[in-house]
């Protein structure tokens, strides 16, 4: 039996040394497995290299142990694979952790022209509070783009980002696996105003007078704080509550990243090239 490893050349040198598992003939023994592991943490020391990341495949999940038994820990799973670390420098590990944190996007869709906002109920809570439609971001989703999803699968109204209006830290979150949470709350204009509401999520939707959520006693917390944030935008402008998105491109070659501020007087824009 024998066990075949491709290993992967990383950009920070002697920082990381990636490896993964390509292929496994007939399912190697425990022996042979840890042994492979032994010769190979001590080549890697002699060529310098300061820390491992171990790549295994879900159906070779049996070389976990093996690896454990040698120094190997535990960064992070994903649906269809393992990521293990060995840290081989001096001291302790100075590898990164894995992310900490779910984010959380609502939309807080105001129509302009009448002043009322979009509100649901959830179906399956025991207060049936009004709050702002809204769920999980999807890995590789903007923030606005959630937003506007969420929207249009809890109400089915169409939508377009406009502003991030607040975001909610919350550390040892239950529905988070305890991890961190972050919950952020966008201003959306809407294109669309007939409501056709998911029933297994919401109990209710209605578009609602805005003066009105801020005052109810019926909402969340969050959502009546942000409710008055939006009437004060609405009634002496959302330049003064809006914090807006502007594209820039990345150090990395054919990426871009997005950078959420408020919006900057044009003189000041002329200045420093925004």
């Amino acid at each position: 039996d024998c066990v075949c490893i491709r290993k992967i050349s990383c950009k920070y040198g002697n920082l990381f040394f990636c490896l993964l598992f390509d292929s496994v003939q007939n399912s190697a023994n425990t022996c042979a497995c840890t042994s492979l592991y032994y010769y190979s943490i001590k080549q890697w020391k002699r060529e310098g290299k300061i820390a491992v990341w171990l790549h295994i495949p879900i159906l070779q999940s049996s070389f976990i142990a093996s690896a454990v038994s040698q120094g190997f820990t535990f960064h992070h799973a994903e649906g269809d694979s393992s990521t293990l670390t060995l840290w081989l420098g001096d001291g302790n590990s100075r590898l990164p952790g894995y992310a900490t944190h779910q984010l959380g996007v609502a939309g807080a869709v105001l129509d302009n022209s009448t002043g009322k906002v979009l509100v649901v109920q959830d179906k399956n809570k025991t207060t049936n509070a009004w709050k702002f439609p809204g769920g999980l971001s999807d890995p590789g989703e903007d923030i606005g783009d959630t937003a506007v999803r969420e929207v249009f699968e809890e109400t089915g109204i169409k939508s377009e980002f406009k502003s991030i209006l607040s975001i909610r830290q919350q550390h040892r979150h239950p529905g988070a696996f305890g991890k961190s949470d972050m919950y952020i709350i966008c201003r959306l204009e809407p294109s669309s105003f007939n409501i056709s509401f998911c029933q297994q999520e919401c109990l209710r939707c209605e578009w609602m007078d805005l003066d009105e959520l801020a005052k109810t006693k019926d909402a969340t917390p969050i959502t009546s704080s942000v409710a008055k944030l939006l009437l004060y935008g609405y009634r002496e402008g959302f330049d003064k509550i809006d914090i807006t998105m502007k594209e820039f491109s990345a150090v990395y070659t054919g990426l871009v990243y997005k950078l959420y501020h408020r919006e900057l007087p044009e003189s000041y824009k002329d200045m420093g090239g925004l």
